[in-house]
């Protein structure tokens, strides 16, 4: 259980701060840096709920599956918090102290993606970020997911972590992708990248 009394502690004031088993980091280390681009991706998240939410709710079921998303991100967050597994040998299952991304969760996206891909014209074009304001803030959700992902695997060379949380980001950026098409499906369809048109 999360109690939180105070939002300042000034533990932090040296640059470090603290994980999940007590032990300190460097804020700047690549561990954190992958932490704070999955909270930059939740926060993107919820912007495009919020969109989504005032622009009539066209796809009125998704933002509840987005917000259970940002769940699993914390989650994400917490896993990638927590050192130690890979590194003492054993495995990345979840247990009483340690908070991990399980299969079923990536597998869920998987499920996802497909049930929304089924209902949507074959791509014919790259695609342009933007359409409605909902659409365009699932773009910018999808590229700052990318960025935590490539932010995860750059920590994955220096410390252990689950591969099961780089692959929920992988199918998650993937998921938001198709996502925005589906809003984007429901508003005049995708805005499509025109080779060499801008010349």
């Amino acid at each position: 259980m999360v109690k939180l009394n105070r939002i300042y502690t000034r533990t932090g004031d040296d640059g470090t701060t603290g994980l999940v088993d007590g032990s300190r980091t460097p804020k700047d280390a690549a561990r954190m840096a992958a932490i704070g681009d999955v909270d930059e991706a939740n926060s993107a998240i919820g912007v495009a709920v919020v969109a989504l939410r005032a622009g009539g709710l066209e796809l009125a079921w998704l933002p509840a599956l987005l917000e259970r998303i940002q769940n699993d991100l914390f989650d994400l967050g917490a896993d990638l918090a927590t050192p130690g597994a890979g590194d003492s040998g054993e495995d990345f299952a979840p247990n009483d102290m340690a908070l991990r991304i399980v299969a079923s969760q990536v597998t869920r996206l998987e499920d996802e993606i497909d049930r929304m891909n089924g209902e949507l014209s074959p791509l014919t074009s790259f695609i342009l970020p933007g359409g409605t304001p909902a659409a365009a803030a699932l773009h910018v959700a999808r590229a700052t997911v990318r960025r935590a992902e490539r932010s995860g695997v750059t920590a994955a060379r220096a410390v252990s972590i689950n591969p099961l949380a780089l692959a929920y980001l992988n199918r998650l950026s993937d998921y938001l992708f198709v996502a925005a098409r589906a809003v984007n499906q429901n508003a005049g369809g995708d805005v499509l990248w025109r080779p060499g048109a801008t010349r």
